[in-house]
């Protein structure tokens, strides 16, 4: 038995939530006595390949054709699960993203595995195999049961951290049975925007709600995003009211994203928009409402009005960083 962990990497760079699932991955295969088989799609220089081992990985597999450049969930699906089989991993590790929620159910299916999704821990019991998860949009938690033979995981994102443990890996290239003509997705252009943070990939967010009052006073919010480097959002009503694209939409409903640090300003809290930040690391809360249900989810809060407060935090932050 192995434990398989899929590593999404982004124009052949890893990010730390790959460092952190290959980490989790590599403690599941001690406490299962069974080595950790990281497995990489796509163009990755060696370099690159071998930071996973950094966190783990005793084997590298490298699946690297030019047809297979681009996600496609039926061509995917078929190359971790011919991986799978070739390595014998009962139990395979992704994560719980937009690319992790596309594949595991078709996995989960067609290995005939059980699915544990958004997994918050490490199994407390390996016999039975059970895991920790968030149900009920993070309400509550619920211990869960697999009691197939074979196991596909989604980690929720900032729910376990990194650590190294540097192995030396054997790297391995693997040619899948996919041929060209089984890629249903076909990429005709492609647009980077290089001058502005991708709000899915940022470690800082700062999020604004109706509290800010009006669009015009944006302008205090990304003061304080251009201080810290941090992307923009908005809770729904707000891009509902056309005040912020929709883009910035973080929520149940919108992006679902997992910062180091999520500064709310004038969000109340509903549990639509907790739900799409309740992975963040750390919550700081600005709002004139003691009540707030924000509140109760901030690691941090301050009960103020946000247009006085938000100059004086940049001005804050600007002398700390000088």
């Amino acid at each position: 038995m192995a434990i398989l962990v899929y590593t999404e990497h982004w124009d052949g760079q890893f990010k730390k939530s790959t460092f952190e699932l290959v980490s989790y991955a590599n403690k599941l295969a001690e406490m299962a006595n069974t080595q950790t088989v990281a497995l990489s799609i796509g163009d990755v220089e060696e370099d690159n390949l071998r930071q996973l081992a950094d966190y783990g990985a005793d084997k590298i597999v490298s699946v690297n054709q030019q047809h297979l450049t681009y996600l496609d969930n039926q061509a995917y699906t078929s190359v971790i699960q011919q991986v799978a089989d070739h390595e014998g991993a009962d139990i395979l590790v992704m994560a719980h993203n937009n690319t992790g929620k596309a594949l595991a159910p078709r996995l989960s299916a067609r290995m005939k595995a059980g699915l544990g999704s958004e997994v918050k821990e490490l199994p407390s019991s390996l016999e039975p195999f059970t895991v920790n998860k968030k149900v009920f949009s993070g309400k509550a938690f619920a211990n869960v049961r697999l009691k197939a033979q074979k196991k596909v995981l989604t980690l929720a994102q900032n729910s376990y951290g990194m650590y190294e443990n540097t192995q030396e890996p054997v790297i391995e290239n693997f040619e899948p049975e996919v041929t060209p003509d089984q890629v249903q997705t076909k990429v005709e252009d492609v647009e980077k925007h290089r001058d502005k943070l991708l709000l899915t990939d940022a470690d800082l967010v700062v999020s604004g709600g109706r509290g800010m009052k009006s669009p015009d006073n944006w302008d205090k919010l990304e003061a304080l995003a251009d201080e810290l480097g941090a992307a923009l959002a908005c809770s729904r009503p707000v891009s509902d009211e056309g005040w912020r694209p929709h883009e910035e939409h973080t929520g149940q409903t919108g992006k679902i994203i997992a910062p180091d640090l999520y500064i709310a300003v004038g969000i109340s809290g509903a549990i639509q928009h907790i739900a799409g930040v309740s992975e963040a690391k750390y919550v700081v809360a600005i709002n004139t409402d003691q009540d707030a249900p924000i509140f109760d989810v901030a690691d941090y809060g301050i009960v103020g009005d946000a247009m006085k407060v938000l100059p004086e935090l940049t001005q804050a932050f600007r002398q700390a960083r000088s």
